[in-house]
């Protein structure tokens, strides 16, 4: 117990309520959290039998757990309510959030392969947390546990609860693209990938788009015919030939980096 940092029970399978009283007995001793992990595809039964397997079904779970706990003097509680798709998991945090004042964990469960679950994942915990509910996520993968922290920390970045590393902006495939723009983002990717400073990026395969779009990035590169722009906060500071655009661009970010 002292290495753990919390634990969590799952209210449907867990059994015996012996066996909760247990865990909150040596949670107390350790000054441990627990989280109430609520699955909507394992409710108790009579829950299930209730209301079936809803969001419905899964707030009053962890109401009711919650209760037990607080019944045993414990309040040291995160709660979870998570179901294999969006839109019960949304409905389920959304319902329960007015209702307690206990942290909430986010996750969409056995969210699939890693395009499936960065999909899911992703409209899930982004609308939750853009409603300001959710106070820690996991994003559950068929996969390496790498690529769950991957898409994990992307959603905290893109949804601008983390403040951290780099904004790339690229515009989609067009007929006006003048270099091989998929590979030119990559690259930018694969270099700035350690970077902790924030800033917005901007790779654009035509001037045209270019003006507008990266207006507001930090910095910004235009391809054009043979050569492209350099453009930094909406002012362009020099035109160089295509093969100079990419290393001046990390030159300019690895100084922004460290100004």
């Amino acid at each position: 117990a002292p290495y753990v940092q919390a634990i969590r029970f799952n209210p449907g399978n867990i059994g015996d309520k012996s066996r909760i009283k247990q865990i909150v007995a040596r949670c107390k001793q350790f000054n441990i959290p627990v989280r109430i992990g609520v699955n909507c595809g394992s409710l108790e039964q009579k829950f299930e039998d209730k209301y079936g397997q809803t969001a419905k079904g899964m707030i009053n779970s962890a109401l009711y757990n919650i209760k037990y706990l607080e019944d045993l003097d414990f309040t040291d509680i995160k709660i979870s309510l998570k179901a294999s798709d969006v839109q019960r998991t949304v409905e389920a945090y959304r319902g329960l959030r007015p209702l307690v004042r206990y942290p909430f964990h986010l996750g969409v469960t056995e969210a699939g392969t890693r395009f499936h679950s960065t999909i899911k994942s992703s409209i899930a915990m982004g609308s939750l947390l853009l409603d300001g509910i959710g106070d820690t996520i996991r994003v559950s993968m068929t996969g390496e546990l790498e690529e769950e922290i991957k898409v994990g920390k992307a959603i905290l970045k893109d949804s601008g609860i983390v403040k951290e590393g780099l904004n790339i902006i690229s515009c989609p495939t067009c007929g006006r693209i003048e270099a091989d723009l998929v590979s030119a983002v990559k690259e930018v990717e694969v270099a700035t990938k350690d970077i902790k400073t924030p800033l917005d990026i901007s790779v654009m395969g035509c001037v045209v788009n270019a003006i507008g779009e990266a207006k507001n990035a930090d910095v910004a590169i235009a391809y054009g015919k043979g050569s492209g722009l350099i453009i930094k906060k909406g002012e362009v500071v020099a035109k160089l030939p295509t093969e100079e655009l990419l290393p001046r661009l990390l030159q300019e970010i690895k100084r922004l980096e460290n100004r």
